[in-house]
């Protein structure tokens, strides 16, 4: 019998209650982690909560899970959450950020408290974890815990093509997710002498966030329709991958994942230069060097409308 990879490890998995990041704390749970599964059941946009949600889930999993029903989106909860982790289980590995609600808009019709609220429970939250999470890992690596070389600690993002192509209405959710694609970045190289990685990961799959797409176009309704065909397991599996010996070595990344297919991103790089000729020439050289390379204006929903393989 094969030994579970992630065996002694434990894992702290935000938004673990339902949907990816059910399938995550699933999959890292399936591998030998204990996972505290941080998650205070709120609704889709942020309102309300239901911590049965989180405390049914950990009692199902056994003794090796533990329910963390706080809100996540505050320092002290983040502490907390990590405290707990270390106390019940005796050390951090793992940590994956995955809660995210929505309150979409369009930009005329935003409202600043709905965008004060995304950001933090999309992106500040994640920060507010790293921030307790990392002194844990970096001590971790110090002490060789679990035998030397430690090399285990992971950190996952949960991101999303919204945060790099845009859709109608997400200005918060999608910036929320670009910004957690620059903090993925900026924790690979803080850590990378502690040897923990970071990487991000854009889900496909069949969740209250896809069931709550309102599509603006056919293409947009053709995503939508595939989108509720694709499980959520196959992202779970790959996140556990990440978290796994194997993957010791890469960090920085971003990947997506949609049932059978894991997709690499690029990251923005320049693609063309320009020497300015001068404010008379200047049009011209644009439209001739840099036109070319323009980023075509379609949403994540439509670049991704193609039959997903399951």
């Amino acid at each position: 019998m094969t030994a579970a990879k992630l065996e002694g490890r434990v894992a702290l998995v935000t938004g673990g209650g339902r949907g990816v990041g059910r399938a995550i704390v699933e999959a890292l749970h399936g591998e030998g982690a204990a996972v505290v599964i941080a998650d205070n059941g709120t609704s889709i946009d942020g309102t309300g909560a239901d911590p049965s949600v989180t405390q049914d889930f950990a009692r199902h999993l056994g003794a090796r899970a533990a329910g963390f029903t706080e809100s996540i989106a505050s320092p002290s909860a983040a502490e907390a959450a990590v405290g707990l982790a270390v106390k019940r289980f005796g050390g951090l590995d793992i940590v994956v950020n995955g809660a995210a609600i929505l309150r979409d808009a369009l930009i005329f019709k935003g409202d600043a408290r709905d965008w004060d609220a995304v950001i933090r429970t999309n992106l500040t939250a994640a920060f507010h974890m790293l921030a307790a999470a990392t002194p844990v890992l970096r001590e971790q690596v110090k002490a060789n815990r679990g035998g030397a070389p430690y090399g285990w600690g992971r950190v996952v993002n949960i991101v999303s093509t919204a945060g790099l192509y845009g859709n109608y209405g997400q200005s918060a959710y999608a910036s929320a997710k670009a910004g957690l694609v620059g903090l993925t970045r900026v924790v690979a190289l803080d850590m990378a002498r502690s040897q923990v990685t970071a990487n991000a990961v854009a889900p496909f799959a069949a969740t209250r966030v896809t069931e709550s797409i309102k599509p603006a176009n056919p293409a947009q309704a053709a995503y939508k329709e595939r989108a509720l065909t694709v499980p959520a397991r196959a992202v779970g599996e790959f996140v556990a991958w990440l978290a796994g010996p194997e993957a010791s070595a890469v960090t920085g990344q971003l990947f997506g994942v949609r049932g059978r297919e894991i997709f690499l991103f690029s990251q923005p790089r320049p693609v063309a230069r320009l020497v300015n000729p001068g404010a008379d020439k200047l049009g011209a050289a644009i439209l001739d060097a840099l036109k070319p390379q323009f980023t075509a204006l379609e949403t994540d929903l439509e670049a991704f409308n193609g039959e997903p393989l399951i």
